[in-house]
């Protein structure tokens, strides 16, 4: 028992460490980002699920991965949020590392993803 509660306990440190990496930022305080074009928005749902909708503003990940650099702004604490499907997917990692090390300081992950955002009846992109 002590073992098993050891180990959930060891689980739970390891996901909040992780959670931690990349700050959670609410849907409602990326709607005022995007309305006053103080963020970089990055999509990795893929070139499919980006042309059927996406955040407003959103840059396509997939289509634009060789080239991020280009794609972000020149001040490397400026405001980057990466998202994907929803709560549970971490493809956004891959955007958010890749910003991380281009030298972002300030990187956010959108939990709530496309599915939160469709959720919450925003507006899409296409």
């Amino acid at each position: 028992m002590k073992k098993l509660l050891m180990l959930a306990l060891s689980l739970f440190a390891a996901t909040s460490i992780m959670a931690a990496e990349y700050p959670d930022i609410s849907i409602a305080d990326l709607k005022k980002a995007i309305a006053d074009g103080s963020v970089t928005v990055i999509d990795v749902n893929g070139s499919a699920s980006y042309a059927n909708g996406h955040v407003p503003s959103a840059i396509d990940f997939q289509a634009n991965a060789d080239s991020l650099a280009s794609k972000l702004p020149a001040a490397k604490d400026a405001l980057v949020v990466a998202y994907c499907g929803g709560p549970q997917c971490s493809a956004y990692k891959a955007a958010a590392k890749k910003a991380s090390e281009l030298g972002y300081t300030n990187v956010k992950h959108l939990s709530a993803g496309i599915s939160g955002w469709k959720a919450a009846n925003e507006t899409l992109e296409k």
